[in-house]
This record gives C-alpha cells, sequence and structure tokens, in this order.
C-alpha cells in the first residue's frame, strides 16, 4: 500500500465518501447481479480502514469498480472535491463513469431506505448550487 494513498483516504471527507461509495455499490450488487459470487471487499482501502466496521460485500465486477473508485478518490485533484456528476474534470475512464452512473442511478433512489435521505438532500441541493453557479459562471464568460 502506498503511503499517500493511506494519508488521502484517511481523510475524513475522503473515508466518508469512499464509505458511502460502498454502500452504494452494495445495493446495486444486491439488486443487479443477484446470481453473482460475492464476498467481502479485498483492497487497499479496506486495509486503510477508510470502509470502517462495515466492509462492502459485492461481486468481483463491482469490487473491481470500488477499487477504481478509491483510487480516483484518493487522489482527486479538487479540494474541496465536488460531486463528480458537478465537475468539469473526469478522472474515470469512460467505461468506468458509465459504471459508476449506473450505480448511482440505481442506488441513490434506493439509498433513502438504508439510511442515507440526508445525504441525499444535501446531494440535491449541492447540485442543485452548482448547476447554478456553473449557469452564472458561463453566462458571465459570454457577456465579456
Amino acid at each position: 500500500m502506498q503511503d499517500r494513498f493511506v494519508e488521502r483516504i484517511s481523510e475524513p471527507k475522503a473515508a466518508a465518501d469512499t464509505r458511502l461509495l460502498g454502500d452504494f455499490t452494495g445495493i446495486y450488487c444486491r439488486g443487479n447481479h443477484r446470481g453473482a459470487s460475492r464476498a467481502p471487499l479485498s483492497s487497499d482501502g479496506v486495509s486503510a480502514g477508510a470502509y470502517g466496521r462495515k466492509t462492502p460485500i459485492v461481486c468481483d465486477e463491482c469490487a473491481e469498480l470500488l477499487r477504481y473508485a478509491e483510487q480516483r478518490r484518493a487522489f482527486c485533484p479538487k479540494h474541496p472535491k465536488p460531486f463528480c456528476s458537478n465537475c468539469e474534470t473526469h478522472c474515470y475512464k469512460p467505461a468506468m463513469r458509465e459504471h459508476m452512473r449506473d450505480v448511482m442511478r440505481y442506488a441513490g433512489p434506493r439509498s433513502m431506505f438504508h439510511g442515507y435521505a440526508i445525504q441525499g438532500v444535501r446531494h440535491l441541493l449541492e447540485s442543485r448550487a452548482a448547476r447554478k453557479a456553473a449557469g452564472a459562471t458561463g453566462a458571465s464568460d459570454t457577456e465579456g
């Protein structure tokens, strides 16, 4: 494990984001990969303690996505990190980005029933503010 990775993924915000991704991926995996063999995730993020006591139980395909997402999250160049959907820099490979988008579309609405109602409302409000700010920035760029 890289020291820099452990340092970055151990930051409270990065660890919270990683736990959220793990939980969302678990919701997606249970709903979409019912026949697949699932096991507790084995990754650098788990070894660093990013998931706390609740290690995600996912299939191999979802485990690969989570390992990739851990790396992207730990080394995100943005501080503070925006939601990936609101970011102008897309650091995910196109196939992984599409897979994560599918996970979020599936798990997002269902997360309300898994203890994420407050985070869901926060996400909606922050996304709306980011879109409004991007629109204002775009409008001021075209005026000049």
